[in-house]
């Protein structure tokens, strides 16, 4: 059976959504209300160890995303389609395009992790660490990475639902994967159109960390900055997301 997930849209441009670290299918907050179903079907994939997927167990790791998404598709019939992927599902959206890259349109990328991985100093590797299973870590991680700026209802609502829709073993294991896997290699000489979406800010993933992975590893990507978002634009700034991604799909050939 495929992993759950979410479709909306009747479209004839498909499109594969792989969440982040503390996401799921259904936790892209207003974005999927402000989607044209018509020119565009969308499928919102829940993860191992994610919402529908929780208790599943691993191998949780992003080449494990790939695989998952690609059986996904196969039981949709899609062949060819575009990936979203936002924050771990950057990386994830390249594992796809790594096993099948005849079968990718294009790819967008939500305030991403890179083909590099990331780089974290003691303190930071300690902090991300303890989300694994620590309430405040997540909260303290989803509040820096937004710019410390946003209410705290809003913070206390996103634990929350990482807490409910999540395995605390899933977001351990996927930590080593996403921030440990190094891929440039295996993806040089893409030629697909590639946008990638950094937020206004995201001290972590920002314009900056894009432009010197991201537009380095993919000659014909284009960067759009997501102004008044940081790490969770599809809750910051919904509409103006759904408008940057849609604009920048309809271009992309068939």
């Amino acid at each position: 059976m495929p992993n759950t997930h979410l479709l909306i849209g009747q479209g004839a441009h498909k499109v594969i959504a792989l969440h982040g670290w503390f996401g799921h299918a259904r936790g892209w907050g207003p974005l999927t209300q402000h989607l044209n179903g018509s020119d565009f079907s969308y499928a919102f994939m829940d993860q191992r160890g994610y919402g529908g997927m929780r208790g599943s167990g691993g191998p949780y790791t992003v080449e494990q995303i790939a695989q998952d998404a690609l059986a996904l598709a196969d039981q949709l019939g899609w062949q060819r389609f575009s990936l979203i992927g936002h924050s771990m599902g950057g990386s994830a959206i390249q594992q796809v395009l790594v096993a099948a890259p005849a079968r990718v349109r294009a790819l967008v990328a939500v305030t991403p992790v890179s083909a590099t991985g990331v780089p974290f100093d003691d303190q930071g590797w300690q902090l991300f660490t303890a989300a694994g299973s620590d309430p405040a870590a997540r909260r303290g991680i989803i509040d820096f990475t937004t710019g410390n700026r946003l209410t705290g209802t809003w913070l206390d609502a996103m634990v929350a639902s990482t807490q409910q829709h999540s395995d605390d073993a899933a977001v351990a294991g996927y930590l080593l994967s996403w921030a440990r896997t190094a891929f440039v290699e295996k993806i040089q000489g893409q030629q697909l159109p590639v946008l990638v979406l950094p937020g206004e800010h995201d001290p972590a993933l920002g314009e900056a960390a894009c432009r010197a992975t991201w537009m380095q590893h993919y000659p014909n990507a284009q960067l759009e900055l997501v102004r008044n978002a940081g790490h969770y634009p599809m809750d910051e700034a919904p509409i103006i997301l759904a408008t940057q991604i849609e604009k920048f799909l309809a271009t992309v050939p068939a």
